[in-house]
């Protein structure tokens, strides 16, 4: 079905004429000639107004602007002129001229009827009354409200309620697939005349929740549509702001399944307008460079009404347009650097579509340029003073002690600090051996591993959570803080898996901004955190807090608290006012939510907030990057840890045999006994060969996965060597046998399995 429709804007005709008054024809020659027009020869103006598309008043009563003419006519013959009514004298309301609401005509049509007309349609093949419905119902904005408006006059002015029958127009738009073709172009002819009608004024909320409509329609998932569609998204994305508000709103209501199709229908939108299958089909891209850009912009009211829906409609990696891994995504990043936000379109300004291995590469990439960059300028520094250059200049050499670890490595990271964006090598003092990766990714497992231990002090391990938080202990040096959140950048920038269980609000405190600030004293880390927050890493208290927040009770008399808190540090209770004088402020039914929020804030900011500052400026001294603004909290955890999602076939396709073959049988039967593993066990053998139990951002792919054989008797259980992400087996002879050794040795394997 193709329809051919000009870029160019063509008048809107009237389809209403015959539901307007009469035209009433009076003939302004009869009878005595007035100083100003007669009733009925305003009333005529006023329809001609209306026919001519011109803005009509709201009253028959309010009068014509004429300049030549500054008072009213007699009201009747016998009234003398110095009681003649100036207009000058009239209220402001009378005098002003504005635009009445149109009309919307009546439809009485239920989704039951209309689904009874498809059905009879379909069994004698007359589609009479269905394509009549269709043609009407999509002829102009104002009878797509009168079809599926819920009450024609009622206004709906609220974000709450769009005042649309979601459920008739769901029905409406799955039986238009399964019309005739001349019903489905019906439609599109109708949305032609609709998009390309002269707008004059804002738009008013009947207005929008045509477009509401209108954009739902499943018939854009063929190019020859595109034109359509992409005239209605540029109307759509050219919107107010605070049309775009309500507009948001009323997507955040749409059932799931819906909403994903809109998300689906723009994103193949975007990808086949960048890489057409058929060019012919489509106009030049010189000739509808604007196409992308509306389509963008309304897929952003899409992602901000996933982001404030609570849970989110879909999850935020759909968002992802995966075609954008194959665009010069370098440029893009470029120019948005060099125009921000700016009338010039960029993926940039829209970080939700761009995945998270885009997002990696660019801050990598952006990361090395400046790497290069310092590398350039030592070495000029050298040769200018015509001292012997030292290849090793252009990488961060790391040298430490096994036996002091952690302090050696502090010691390095704060010496070598104008290197830290320089390729890592890490060298063991007394031991041979070329870092080829193995020696790096052993001294990051390594040095997590100790600093992380309960016994070291700095973090705790909540057992209800699963997850570290920082320890709120006071002290002079906050240095070692700072290391670790240098090393969590160094893994980012070195493509490292770190196996660190940090709640999701210390990913978002680190963008907490996203850009280390210029002034020294402006507070970082101190996000806007709530109940929920807490719950990830306090679950216990966050439920006693809600009860506190639910209770019917009084409060005040039943829980006898008031704003101070305790917190025990090293052994000792110390306690700490939520406001000045919260000791002798007592908790109630009024004040409880400012309490609550007070709390939150003291125990995730606060209480922590010399320990996270140092922890922040160190990450940030090595990912000091623009492109961490692309970025959600979900993604840097995603950077840092890998990504949850298994696919152990997807290992399988990628994996690397040192000794064995794929058809051996051995191999076969390990991953007859791996693909059938319960989800746990696949992480616990993951974790035992890499050292973590998450996949890399680019994938199984980027784990460089390798299966080894090692002579020695089936007695032996598997053995792993983390930093190579290898496990070695014997050759088992039974697929029984197999499964017993591989499970004991993935069950009881201490730490991260080092050897």
């Amino acid at each position: 079905m193709h329809l051919n429709m000009s870029e160019n804007n063509c008048p809107f005709e009237e389809r209403h004429r015959d539901r307007l008054p009469p035209i009433l024809n009076h003939n302004l020659d009869r009878g005595p000639k007035l100083p100003f027009p007669s009733y009925g020869s305003f009333i005529s103006t006023l329809n001609h107004k209306r026919e001519s598309g011109s803005h009509s008043l709201s009253s028959p009563f309010l009068l014509p602007a004429v300049k030549q003419v500054r008072e009213l006519p007699p009201i009747c013959p016998d009234v003398r002129q110095k009681h003649r009514i100036s207009i000058d004298v009239l209220p402001p309301e009378v005098k002003a001229r504005f635009v009445s609401e149109p009309i919307i005509p009546i439809r009485t049509k239920t989704a039951k009827e209309f689904q009874d007309d498809v059905e009879r349609a379909t069994i004698s093949g007359d589609w009479k009354q269905v394509h009549d419905f269709y043609l009407t119902t999509f002829d102009s904005f104002l009878e797509l409200n009168g079809a599926f408006k819920k009450e024609a006059n009622a206004p709906f002015n609220t974000i709450e309620d769009s005042g649309i029958n979601i459920k008739f127009v769901n029905i409406v738009y799955d039986a238009l697939l399964h019309t005739p073709a001349d019903t489905q172009k019906s439609v599109l002819k109708g949305i032609i005349n609709s998009l390309l009608r002269e707008w004059k004024g804002p738009r008013t909320k009947d207005d929008l929740r045509a477009y509401f409509v209108l954009v739902q329609n499943p018939q854009y998932t063929s190019p020859a549509t595109y034109v359509i569609y992409a005239h209605l998204l540029r109307q759509i994305a050219a919107l107010a702001e605070a049309d775009h508000h309500f507009l948001m709103h009323w997507f955040k209501k749409l059932p799931q399944k819906r909403f994903k199709q809109l998300v689906e229908r723009l994103q193949l939108f975007i990808t086949t307008r960048l890489f057409p299958a058929k060019p012919e089909e489509l106009p030049p891209m010189a000739k509808c460079s604007w196409w992308i850009p509306s389509a963008t912009k309304v897929l952003s009211l899409l992602n901000a009404a996933n982001s404030i829906s609570s849970p989110p409609i879909i999850p935020f990696t759909d968002f992802y347009n995966l075609t954008l891994d194959h665009i010069d995504f370098m440029e893009d990043y470029h120019t948005w650097q060099a125009h921000g936000n700016s009338n010039r379109f960029t993926f940039c300004q829209f970080p939700f579509i761009l995945s998270t291995v885009v997002k990696k590469a660019i801050i990598q990439r952006d990361s090395e340029q400046q790497m290069i960059s310092m590398a350039r300028q030592t070495l000029v520094d050298k040769v200018s003073r015509r001292q012997r250059v030292d290849m090793s200049l252009l990488f961060l050499n790391i040298k430490v002690r096994r036996l002091q670890l952690v302090s050696d490595s502090l010691d390095e990271l704060s010496r070598k600090r104008a290197d830290l964006k320089k390729k890592l090598k890490v060298t063991f003092v007394g031991e041979a051996g070329l870092d080829m990766g193995g020696l790096t990714k052993e001294w990051f497992l390594l040095l997590i591993r100790q600093i992380f231990h309960t016994d070291y002090g700095m973090f705790t391990y909540v057992k209800e959570s699963q997850c570290h938080w920082f320890s709120s202990w006071k002290c002079d040096n906050y240095s070692e803080f700072r290391l670790v959140g240098a090393l969590m950048g160094l893994a980012v920038y070195n493509s490292i898996t770190l196996d660190i269980r940090f709640p999701p609000c210390v990913y978002k405190k680190l963008l907490t901004p996203p850009i280390v600030p210029c002034d020294l004293d402006t507070p970082v880390g101190m996000a806007t955190l709530n109940l929920d927050d807490l719950q990830q890493i306090m679950p216990d208290l966050a439920h006693g807090l809600g009860e506190l927040l639910s209770y019917e009770g009084n409060v005040e008399e039943d829980f006898y608290t008031t704003f101070q808190v305790f917190q025990e540090e090293l052994g000792v209770v110390k306690s700490y006012n939520l406001k000045p004088g919260g000791d002798k402020i007592p908790v109630t039914n009024l004040n409880r939510k400012e309490y609550v929020q007070l709390y939150i804030d003291f125990l995730l900011n606060k209480s922590i907030y010399r320990q996270f500052a140092a922890f922040y400026h160190g990450f940030h001294s090595v990912c000091a990057s623009n492109a961490l603004m692309l970025l959600r909290p979900e993604e840097v955890e995603i950077l840092v840890c890998g990504s949850p999602n298994l696919d152990m076939g997807s290992l399988q396709r990628v994996v690397q045999y040192e000794g064995y073959s794929k058809t051996d049988p051995t191999i076969r039967a390990f991953w007859d006994v791996v693909l059938a593993f319960p989800l746990e066990l696949q992480k616990k053998l993951l974790h035992f060969t890499t050292g973590s139990d998450r996949v890399p951002v680019g994938g199984m792919a980027d784990l460089n996965f390798k299966i080894s054989k090692i002579d020695v008797s089936t007695d032996w259980l598997p053995v792993s060597h983390t930093c190579f992400n290898q496990i070695c087996l014997p050759p088992y002879k039974s697929k029984k046998e197999l499964r017993q050794k591989l499970t004991i040795a993935i069950s009881n394997a201490e730490g991260f399995g080092l050897e």
